[in-house]
């Protein structure tokens, strides 16, 4: 059983940055972030590999980077030059499989922390 809990969220101007943290408790393998946007679907983020391999959603790239701190099972999400349609519930998520994380089926999810960014 793995237990997944978000931190680091809240509320940016237009341009900012903020840092999410996903602690984890159990063994983990294959991490991923995911956002909802109130109205939409839940959508990846991130996505990171047993290896360290790291995948991102292009509407993400060269703004946000993930990375996980193996030794202390925490995943990170640095996220800036934040955009008012980056407001969203961000989620971690991990699964001893990739291919479930990178399909947004993975085993397990944390609660969520609320990012909002405004104009």
């Amino acid at each position: 059983q793995v237990q997944l809990q978000e931190s680091g969220g809240g509320s940016v101007q237009a341009g900012g940055s903020l840092r999410l943290s996903c602690k984890a408790s159990g063994y983990t393998d294959s991490m991923g972030w995911f956002r909802q946007i109130p109205g939409k679907e839940r959508e990846g983020v991130a996505y990171i590999d047993s290896d360290g391999t790291t995948t991102y959603a292009d509407f993400v790239k060269g703004r946000f980077t993930a990375s996980h701190d193996y030794g202390t099972k925490t995943l990170y999400l640095q996220m800036n030059n934040l955009k008012p349609e980056d407001t969203a519930m961000y989620y971690c998520a991990s699964d001893p499989l990739f291919v479930r994380v990178r399909a947004g089926t993975p085993a397990y999810w944390g609660q969520g922390t609320q990012v909002t960014v405004s104009s």
